[in-house]
């Protein structure tokens, strides 16, 4: 029996996004907008940092310089205030006993550690963008994860970003786009189960 490989993105599924909570938390204590550090962010340091091209420190590093009167502690904090776990994460015990549960997700592992220890007995695989040195869209991080599926398997991605949707339907995945409300939640048992029985029929 090949069972079913469910793959689970992080942000806006398992845990809050980081955007736009952590940079309103950083901007109130510095003296910069929101607009102009985010942007600067997104020009000059998230590909990178995303790829693992650039280090966790060197992220710190960067911000230091842009929010002088915030402490990189404070910063660091700010994190895992923004990482709030979302009620799929209490499915993925229940998801493991039909399906094989992967993560993919565009991170810095050290930031979701929190999100993902928990679970960790449940998952079969964990990929995060900046240890393998590839984030989404990227096919070539889809590709990869492939390797941890049985021939033949059917995969069910849940991603909150349309465009990793299209990247993985491109690759003949099942999809669901992961909504704030968590209204996605109850169709993926019997998208699983749909997809349990066509591989035994």
């Amino acid at each position: 029996m090949i069972r079913p490989q469910l793959v689970l993105d992080i942000g806006g599924v398992l845990a809050t996004n980081l955007s736009p909570l952590f940079w309103q938390q950083l901007t109130e204590k510095a003296a910069i907008s929101e607009e102009v550090l985010y942007a600067d962010y997104k020009t000059q340091m998230s590909g990178s940092l995303w790829t693992g091209r650039i280090s966790e420190e060197m992220f710190w590093a960067w911000l230091e310089q842009r929010t002088p009167h915030l402490s990189t502690e404070q910063a660091r904090a700010f994190i895992h205030t923004s990482l709030q776990p979302l009620p799929a994460l209490e499915k993925i015990q229940e998801w493991s006993l039909i399906a094989d549960l992967h993560i993919l997700s565009n991170h810095v592992p050290s930031w979701v550690e929190p999100i993902v220890k928990p679970i960790q007995p449940y998952l079969k695989s964990i990929t995060i963008s900046s240890e393998v040195g590839i984030r989404k869209p990227d096919l070539a991080i889809f590709k990869l994860l492939s390797a941890y599926f049985p021939p033949g398997s059917t995969v069910l991605f849940v991603d909150d970003q349309q465009k990793n949707i299209r990247q993985a339907a491109s690759l003949g995945w099942r999809t669901l786009l992961a909504d704030e409300d968590g209204r996605w939640i109850p169709f993926v048992r019997s998208l699983l189960e749909q997809g349990s029985n066509q591989e035994n029929q």
